[in-house]
C-alpha cells in the first residue's frame, strides 16, 4: 500500500514509540557499579562509581534515540495527532530535568539555554525584559517614598526639577549680564 503523503511513518503505533522513549530515558539514568550485595560502589572521595555514567536527557538526544536525523524531525512527528501526547510527555520530562537544573550552580546556564530554545514560554524577548525592568523600577520608587509621595505623578516631579534647573540657569545669566 503506497502512502499518498510520501514515505511511510517511522512508527506504526504509540506503543512502539513509547518503548523507544523509555529505553532512551533508561540510558540517560546510567548504569551504576554495584558490589556483591547490590549496593552502589562509592570511591574514596565519596562519589558513586558508574559502569556507564548518567547523561542529561535532551530533545536532540531523544530525536536521535528515536531514529530521527534532527530534532526538527521529532518536532514535526509531534504534530501527528496519534503521537502528539506521547512525544509531548517525553519532552515535558526533558523540560522538567532542565528546569530542575536551574537550581544547580553547575547546570543552570545549560538549562536556561535548553529551556529557551526547546520549550515554549521560557524565551523572554527584549520587550518583555524592558517591561520587567520597568516594573522593578516602579516598585523600587514606590518602596522608597512615603505613601502620599508615591501617589504623585512622575511628570509633576520631572517638571518641578526642570523648572528649578531653568530658574538656576536664568539667575546665573542675569548675574553675568549685570556685571558687564
Amino acid at each position: 500500500m503506497a502512502h499518498a503523503g510520501g514515505r511511510p511513518p517511522k512508527y506504526k503505533n504509540v506503543e512502539e514509540i513509547e518503548e523507544k522513549i523509555e529505553q532512551y530515558f533508561a540510558i540517560c539514568e546510567g548504569e551504576p557499579l554495584l558490589d556483591d550485595e547490590g549496593n552502589q560502589v562509592i570511591n574514596k572521595y565519596g562519589y558513586p562509581c558508574w559502569i556507564k555514567a548518567p547523561k542529561p536527557p535532551t530533545v536532540t538526544g531523544l530525536a536521535l534515540a528515536l531514529g530521527f536525523t534532527t530534532r526538527f524531525s521529532l518536532l514535526n512527528y509531534q504534530g501527528k495527532k496519534e503521537f502528539m501526547n506521547t512525544i509531548t510527555r517525553a519532552k515535558t520530562r526533558i523540560e522538567e530535568y532542565a528546569e530542575s537544573r536551574l537550581f544547580d550552580r553547575d547546570g543552570s546556564n545549560g538549562a536556561q539555554f535548553s529551556l529557551q530554545n526547546n520549550f515554549k514560554g521560557w524565551n523572554i524577548d527584549n520587550e518583555q525584559k524592558l517591561e520587567i525592568e520597568l516594573l522593578k523600577l516602579e516598585s523600587q520608587v514606590k518602596d522608597s517614598q512615603p505613601e502620599e509621595e508615591a501617589e504623585d505623578n512622575f511628570m509633576d516631579a520631572l517638571n518641578g526639577t526642570a523648572a528649578e534647573v531653568w530658574e538656576e540657569s536664568e539667575v546665573g545669566e542675569n548675574e553675568s549680564s549685570g556685571s558687564l
